[in-house]
């Protein structure tokens, strides 16, 4: 993951689970520095900071964009990193000739796939890019696992 915020930028290693709705996400800084586990259901949001300190919803967010520099889009990241909107909210797409997934706009965000991978014969994203409002972050998929 790489993160461009006006003149500031960094790269973390992202990790992500999903268990039904229930995501969570390990995030840790270059060396491993600043490590954050972020867990969510869609209705709320807690967080694990590498001081072992726990926030909930509103301040687990705001630490969050604190950390990050922007607030991120947690709730829509689990549908737009496979490849598809999150359901109920308006939303363009366009299509690649492969018919996949080119680019989404939604919520104010603009993703870009620049890249799929095979798996278990399905086609999912493994380059993304998500732009709003200066802020650009740059999704590289290592591997899937079911």
């Amino acid at each position: 993951m790489a993160v461009a915020t006006g003149s500031d930028g960094f790269n973390a290693r992202l990790r992500w689970t999903q268990d039904g709705n229930q995501t969570h996400m390990s995030l840790d800084g270059p060396l491993g520095a600043g490590g954050v586990q972020v867990t969510s259901n869609g209705s709320g949001v807690s967080i694990v900071t590498s001081r072992g300190d726990r926030l909930n919803n509103d301040a687990a967010r705001a630490e969050l964009a604190n950390r990050l520099g922007f607030d991120p889009p947690i709730d829509n990241l689990r549908y737009w990193v496979l490849g598809v909107p999150e359901p109920g909210h308006p939303a363009q797409e366009s299509l690649d000739s492969q018919q996949r997934l080119a680019t989404l706009e939604q919520d104010g965000w603009q993703i870009q796939y620049t890249d799929y991978m095979s798996v278990g014969g399905e086609w999912l994203p493994s380059k993304l890019t998500l732009q709003r409002q200066g802020v650009r972050v740059r999704l590289v998929v290592d591997g899937w696992n079911s």
